[in-house]
Formats: C-alpha cells, sequence, structure tokens
C-alpha cells in the first residue's frame, strides 16, 4: 500500500488529492513541518520532519515523501507524475505527446509560478497582509506574477483544461501551485479564463473529498 509522509496542510494536499483521482488505497502519516515548531527535536514534540524516524525515510527532512511498497520518493510533483503513469487512466498522459506537455506545465509551474506564489501564502498565513512589508511582499510577488498568469490565460482561451481539453494530472499539479497566489485580485481580474479553470479543477469530487480532509485532519 502507498504511504504518503505529510500533514494535509502542505505540499502533502497535491499528492492527497492524487490519490483519490485515481481511486487507489493509500495510508497518510501525518508529519508535521518542523518549522511550525518551537522545539521540533524536543521529546515530546510532534512527529515532523526532523524526527529522527522522518529523516531515516527522507534526509532532506521535507514533506510529502512517499513509500510505495518500498520504492521511496519525494518531490511533491514526481510523485503526482510516477503515480499518473503507474495507474493510468483520463487524468494521465494518452501518448508520448501528452506525456511531455503534462511534463512541461507541471515543471513550468513550479520554475514559474511557486517561488513566487509561495511568499503570497506566508505573508497570509501570518497574518502580515494590511502590514507595510507584507503588502510591499504581496504587491513585489504579484508583479513576478502577472507574466505567468497571462500565458497561462492565453492558454485557456479556448479549451476548458491544459492537456487534450480534459482534466489530467497537469491540471491538478498546476492548480495545487496556482492556489498560493489565487488570493490577490491584481491577478485575477483581468485573467477570467484561469479562474473559471480553477473553479473547474476545484469542483471535482476527488479535490473536495481531499479539502473537507485537509480542514478535519491539518
Amino acid at each position: 500500500m502507498l504511504t504518503i509522509y505529510g500533514v494535509y496542510k502542505s505540499r502533502a494536499s497535491r499528492n492527497y488529492w492524487m490519490v483519490r483521482e485515481l481511486g487507489i488505497d493509500f495510508k497518510g502519516i501525518p508529519v508535521i513541518q518542523a518549522r511550525l515548531l518551537d522545539d521540533p527535536h524536543a521529546s515530546d514534540a510532534k512527529f515532523n520532519s526532523l524526527s529522527p524516524a522522518f529523516l531515516r525515510v527522507n534526509p532532506n527532512g521535507q514533506i510529502p515523501t512517499v513509500d510505495d511498497d518500498g520504492l521511496v520518493l519525494w518531490e511533491s510533483i514526481a510523485i503526482n507524475l510516477y503515480l499518473a503513469r503507474k495507474h493510468r487512466g483520463s487524468i494521465s498522459a494518452q501518448n508520448l505527446q501528452e506525456e511531455g506537455l503534462i511534463e512541461m506545465w507541471s515543471f513550468w509551474a513550479v520554475n514559474e509560478i511557486e517561488q513566487h506564489a509561495i511568499k503570497i501564502v506566508y505573508v497570509h498565513d501570518a497574518g502580515e497582509q494590511d502590514t507595510r512589508a507584507g503588502k510591499e511582499t504581496l504587491a513585489s510577488a504579484s508583479r513576478m506574477l502577472e507574466r505567468p498568469f497571462q500565458i497561462l490565460n492565453q492558454h485557456l482561451s479556448d479549451q476548458h483544461y491544459l492537456v487534450g481539453n480534459r482534466f489530467t494530472v497537469a491540471d491538478l499539479n498546476v492548480a495545487e501551485i496556482l492556489r498560493y497566489a489565487i488570493t490577490e485580485d491584481v491577478l485575477t481580474r483581468s485573467n477570467s479564463n484561469v479562474v473559471a479553470w480553477y473553479e473547474r479543477c476545484h469542483e471535482r469530487s476527488a479535490f473536495q473529498d481531499m479539502w473537507r480532509a485537509r480542514a478535519l485532519l491539518g
């Protein structure tokens, strides 16, 4: 059975959504981010990404990590691409061309969106969006995301999804990365195709189920 290490309120949400899309059995182990604890090395600390037992699974000390019957993988996007190839289905690439496009969009989001979007979510998580420093960070990150949002908006002008005009793992990966920045009106108000696509992705029952589990389990 597939084991997913990581709490839902982390990049592991991408993998928890993916397994629901594929309908595969899994076990989740709620490893929390060490940075959220005052002393992750304390004897009574929650099981976290720097706990010795977890470091034996992933020496990087990062979540998510999965163990698929002895095959240990880290990096959330790599995990999803692996699961798509292994289990197949409509969410997976149907040919080599689609596989290339799925990987292109997935890694594009990692390289062009995530590094800036993560700054936005950190500001909101810290409740600093109304402070001077927070506003400056949000404005700077949003400026860096204007072009990627425009590119995505143009691509979605004549299709509902990124690849093959159906929901695939590319949509899941990109939507999860983009979620960090969807709060910013400056990015959404002129990119209606992106907003409509994002909402379509989140209407899926697999996402809804994952989101309920996230609210319940954290």
